[in-house]
């Protein structure tokens, strides 16, 4: 998303790590719809018995059933619409019922202080539900500095309040059927790192 400056320093813990890949494969599958080339590195992921395990493996099942074409009509009835899509995918809206509205200025300046510039050619208000989860990936990644008390202040200030009912709007949005699963991968994100947070509080 951004123009931040990475943070040099030691190699970053394995669940650090670990949870910037998920928060940034969230986001780029909610930033744009996949095309073919993503849609194939999908369906190999593989899965386990564990609930994010199982969700992954739904949706690597969900893509190779699935063509480019499909799932980019279905993401602009989702997100983008004519006119609107069924989905408002900002905190803005979750939290006040309209756009561009005071949680948006409020994360503005969050951003500004964490050293984080609109990146060029991205032109969606900043509290769109993706671009948080960059945030969230490049600040578990060191990408942006921000310890653990940083990333914990930041999440439950515009994503806790509203992510985990966005996920589940998703779930059963109408046109949903290969975000389906992504909706159950975002909304076990957005519970696990909730309880990490509160614990290490």
């Amino acid at each position: 998303m951004t123009g931040s400056q990475p943070r040099t320093g030691p190699a970053i813990d394995p669940i650090d790590a670990a949870r910037s890949e998920q928060y940034r494969f969230v986001a780029r599958m909610l930033a744009a719809p996949p095309d073919a080339e993503l849609l194939g590195q999908v369906a190999a992921l593989g899965g386990d018995d564990s609930a994010m395990g199982q969700a992954f493996g739904a949706l690597a099942m969900a893509a190779s059933r699935a063509d480019a074409e499909r799932v980019s009509r279905e993401y602009f009835e989702l997100f983008v619409g004519v006119g609107r899509g069924e989905l408002l995918p900002y905190a803005s809206f979750y939290l006040t019922g309209f756009l561009n509205e005071r949680p948006l200025a409020d994360l503005r300046g969050d951003l500004a202080r964490l050293g984080v510039a609109r990146a060029a050619g991205r032109h969606e208000p900043e509290d769109h539900i993706a671009l948080l989860f960059e945030v969230m990936a490049d600040m578990a990644a060191g990408e942006i500095a921000a310890d653990t008390q940083a990333q914990a202040a930041f999440f439950a200030r515009h994503i806790a309040p509203w992510a985990a009912q966005f996920f589940d709007d998703l779930a059963i949005a109408p046109s949903a059927n290969f975000y389906r699963p992504l909706a159950e991968i975002g909304r076990l994100l957005t519970d696990i790192e909730s309880r990490a947070f509160s614990l290490a509080a």
